[in-house]
């Protein structure tokens, strides 16, 4: 399993580490040890038939726009080096993975790669701050949500509905669509979950508060059922979302120094990724772990509010 790339290339770039896995345990090398044993002419390769989810790597970003790949996951740009009017919020990848959009929480969008601009709410007045967003399956659209659950809706992506007229308990944190785009579920920091469009209600936490903030959710593959985050890592399934084992290679949940940010699935619904705010990130089930911020930028003192994932 590739850990570590250097971000420059085909591949996500030539392999910095890997981890080979075997009847023994599992054992990390680096690219150019691993090349020179098996007599490959260089340290720019793939590793095939791993079992991987159907990720192939995935992007961190933080609150100043900071971009950070993993695995096979290239860079296409950031906004960290820009004076942005209000933070990043969140972040999504196009569905070839060669390239992903950051929203800011005045609803402001960044493009990077082949991610197509369809709007922002960046020259609106909100009545609460946006809080994520989500593309539509072709990536030819996407989805912002504000805190008070009012959706926004750009290019093919429709609206069908909202819970921005609703009182709410408390704010929503984040949306997930259903797999043929004709739905949404919203989820709040209560675990209060809402459904519109074709989206089918499993269940929620809003009857049994959690033992601290939910922070986000992920769909399984098929969308029978999803997966809810809290903050101090703990994940609540619903509908057919599995319980998933610490992946072998993974930091375990107790290495979390910061609260846990977001969640995003494996491709066959059978695992998920979770990151904190320090840049820590912690696979599940066949969900692969390439590493994080907090492992390679020694002193990282940003805030990490997003993952997105490329396929594999």
């Amino acid at each position: 399993l590739v850990t570590a790339r250097n971000r420059d290339g085909d591949f996500g770039g030539r392999v910095n580490e890997l981890t080979l896995t075997g009847t023994g345990g599992s054992v990390s090398v680096t690219g150019s040890a691993f090349a020179a044993a098996l007599n490959l002419k260089s340290n720019w390769f793939a590793v095939g038939n791993q079992p991987s989810g159907g990720v192939g790597g995935y992007w961190l970003d933080d609150t100043k726009g900071g971009i950070y790949s993993f695995g096979d996951a290239a860079f296409y740009g950031s906004a960290g080096a820009i004076a942005l009017n209000k933070p990043i919020v969140g972040m999504a990848a196009t569905p070839d993975g060669r390239g992903y959009w950051l929203v800011a929480s005045d609803g402001g969008i960044f493009t990077y790669g082949d991610a197509p601009f369809s709007g922002s709410t960046g020259n609106l007045v909100l009545n609460k701050p946006v809080v994520g967003m989500t593309a539509t399956h072709d990536g030819d659209g996407y989805w912002l949500v504000a805190s008070d659950g009012g959706v926004f809706t750009f290019g093919d992506a429709h609206f069908y509905g909202s819970t921005g007229n609703i009182t709410l308990n408390q704010p929503i944190v984040g949306m997930a669509p259903t797999p043929d785009g004709g739905g949404y579920w919203l989820v709040a920091s209560d675990g209060g979950i809402f459904t519109f469009g074709d989206a089918v209600y499993y269940g929620s936490l809003g009857g049994s508060p959690p033992s601290s903030p939910v922070l986000g959710m992920a769909v399984v593959a098929g969308g029978g059922g999803y997966w809810i985050l809290e903050a101090n890592g703990t994940v609540k399934g619903f509908g057919d979302a599995p319980s998933a084992a610490p992946g072998a290679d993974s930091p375990g949940i107790a290495a979390a120094t910061s609260p846990v940010t977001s969640i995003i699935p494996s491709d066959d619904g059978q695992g998920y990724t979770l990151v904190d705010s320090a840049g820590q990130a912690f696979s599940y089930g066949d969900a692969p772990y390439f590493g994080d911020v907090a492992s390679t930028i020694p002193g990282y003192s940003g805030r990490v509010v997003g993952i997105a994932a490329s396929p594999g």
